[in-house]
């Protein structure tokens, strides 16, 4: 039986749109001056792979876990192409990100990608902080074209002012970005296909300009989705505890917690992923204990008996669970 809940190292990822904001939220250990734009918390990937950061199990892989103790782990949770189901990770947009889109399950095989849906929570934002999220209603794919020709496809983008605290589902097929000015945390489906439409005509961390995907982009693009709101995420007050769900789909559910200092919480059997906003948590099972501060991530095997959650102080956090 796997021992204890498990916590992994982040992988860092440079991006020409990152930045330092992990280093100064969450005390991550940045390479020095590098623009950081991901840090990759739960992943079993062939571009990287999660490290086992604590207990007995320390110094081995995700992978290793999945080729191993695949039952254990998942229980009744269904991997993807073979991996584990999720891919966790933060965001840094010091810079807006491309305009982009993931394909959906229906085109991905033909594009020679993997669909990818997702969702985003708001942990920092700064006062103009912003993301694009579906089309403006009435665009149509014969405006899009046209303005991709003419460098003003942003248009085409629905624009959110962000908050902390906001959160945004992205299904596969849903045109989007990150603009500037938000860390963001991200749970996905285990996927890393990504069509880019432009990319505000800069270059890339090697001088050049960055390589966009047109056709497979428009090929993957969802003409009939309009304007789609941020998701309902507040919290009720004056309770020890308190829930709502964020995303409930086929592929994960994700609910956002807050726990008042002091409180403890049961967390039902089966794979999850627990991953800290804010405040401080100690999560128990099998009489292993880990702490989780803001921006800290752990993995529940399914295994595991009933786990114990105690907040230090108010704390608020997220629980994934994959379908």
């Amino acid at each position: 039986m796997l021992p204890c809940p498990l916590t992994f190292q982040p992988i860092f990822k440079e991006r020409v749109w990152g930045g330092r904001r992990l280093e100064q939220l969450y005390a991550k250990p940045l390479p020095p001056g590098a623009p950081i734009g991901e840090s990759w918390e739960i992943t079993d990937r062939p571009e990287g792979v999660s490290v086992i950061a604590n207990g007995p199990l320390a110094g081995k892989t995700l992978r290793w876990l999945m080729e191993n103790h695949r039952e254990e782990l998942l229980g009744s949770a269904q991997p993807c192409g073979g991996r584990f189901p999720l891919l966790v990770k933060l965001l840094d947009a010091r810079e807006k990100l491309s305009l982009q889109v993931h394909p959906p399950p229906d085109k991905a095989a033909e594009l020679g990608g993997e669909p990818k849906s997702e969702m985003w929570y708001v942990a920092d934002a700064a006062t103009d902080a912003d993301i694009f999220t579906g089309l403006r209603r009435g665009v149509t794919r014969a405006d899009f074209e046209r303005k991709i020709r003419d460098g003003t496809v942003a248009e085409c983008f629905h624009r959110h002012v962000i908050r902390r605290g906001d959160a945004m589902f992205l299904p596969s097929g849903r045109v989007h970005a990150l603009g500037a000015g938000s860390v963001i945390f991200e749970i996905q489906q285990n996927s890393d296909t990504t069509y880019r439409v432009f990319d505000w005509n800069r270059v890339g961390l090697d001088g050049r300009p960055r390589e966009l995907h047109i056709a497979p982009a428009l090929a993957a693009i969802d003409f009939a989705d309009f304007e789609p709101p941020l998701l309902d995420a507040a919290l009720p007050g004056n309770t020890d505890f308190a829930s709502t769900t964020l995303v409930d789909h086929a592929l994960f559910h994700v609910s956002l917690n807050r726990c008042a200092g002091g409180t403890n919480r049961a967390i039902a059997r089966g794979l999850a992923v627990i991953g800290v906003v804010s405040g401080e948590a100690s999560i128990r099972a099998n009489d292993q204990t880990v702490t989780l501060r803001g921006g800290n991530f752990c993995v529940l095997p399914a295994c595991l008996a009933e786990t114990q959650l105690t907040a230090g102080t108010e704390t608020t956090f997220l629980l994934a669970r994959p379908r």
